[in-house]
């Protein structure tokens, strides 16, 4: 093999670009690896921009904790089979390492450097979504096999990783709104009334009853939907025979976070 062709298979090798670009990229700067790295950069820059209009339809989300926090990044991109290339999780990684190191606050930067250094091999348009940092006493997480759904759950201290992590995983199943009943404002009970009610006066069984019987009945039903959306409250999914506060016992539960795609 020539050395020119060396040349063009290891710029291939680091940028993940055809071997025609990177054949011309070299000739245009007399065979200077990094020179051409950088006139591929400025190129797919260039294209990139054109790119960022276009729909970003995949996503995969990934989340680290270390003793008291949870770092959060799902990045969005435009095809299934990039979004599950080991490229993609090696960026991935990398963009999540940069959270960790530098912060919530950081994501415009990390979207920059996600598009200086990875936009050449990707070819795709690439959006961070998520970006979380979440801290607390006991922090543990669930992603789903696809990393297109997870959850995070914050308990006090000391309390049992593996127990939490089951919680987590409820949480992507079972989608709560709330942590607790109490956490629900009148307002969100008021409305569930006012649309129970409609749904009474529809139906031919229910319409010919008085507005004081039904707002009786339906009074009857919102501890079922403080319940139903509830985490503590809910049927725990590994065992429904418990409820997640039962078989959470003596773990108390501070907040959670549901991430979806």
């Amino acid at each position: 093999m020539s050395v020119e062709m060396k040349t063009v298979k290891e710029l291939r090798e680091r940028t993940g670009i055809g071997m025609m670009e990177c054949k011309k990229a070299l000739e245009a700067t007399w065979w200077d690896i990094e020179a051409a790295i950088e006139e591929l950069r400025k190129k797919w820059m260039a294209k990139a921009a054109k790119k960022a209009e276009r729909e970003t339809s995949e996503w995969a989300i990934k989340i680290a904790c270390d003793e008291s926090a949870a770092y959060v990044i799902s990045i969005a991109c435009e095809t299934d089979f990039l979004a599950n290339s080991d490229k993609f999780k090696a960026m991935h990684e990398a963009i999540l390492n940069y959270l960790k190191e530098n912060g919530q606050d950081s994501k415009d930067e990390a979207q920059r450097l996600m598009e200086s250094d990875y936009a050449l091999e990707m070819g795709e348009n690439l959006q961070i979504k998520d970006y979380d940092i979440i801290e607390g006493w006991s922090v543990a997480h669930y992603v789903h096999s696809n990393r297109k759904l997870a959850a995070v759950v914050v308990a006090e201290s000391g309390a049992e990783e593996e127990k939490l992590n089951q919680v987590a995983m409820h949480v992507t199943a079972a989608n709560p709104e709330y942590l607790s009943p109490e956490d629900i404002s009148e307002d969100i009970v008021e409305k569930e009334k006012s649309i129970q009610l409609d749904i009474m006066k529809n139906d031919e069984k229910m319409q010919s009853k008085p507005d004081e019987v039904l707002l009786k009945i339906i009074e009857g039903k919102m501890g079922k939907f403080k319940s139903e959306i509830s985490l503590l409250e809910q049927d725990f999914v590994v065992d429904p025979s418990l409820k997640v506060k039962d078989f959470l016992w003596n773990t108390q539960l501070k907040t959670f976070r549901r991430y979806t795609i």
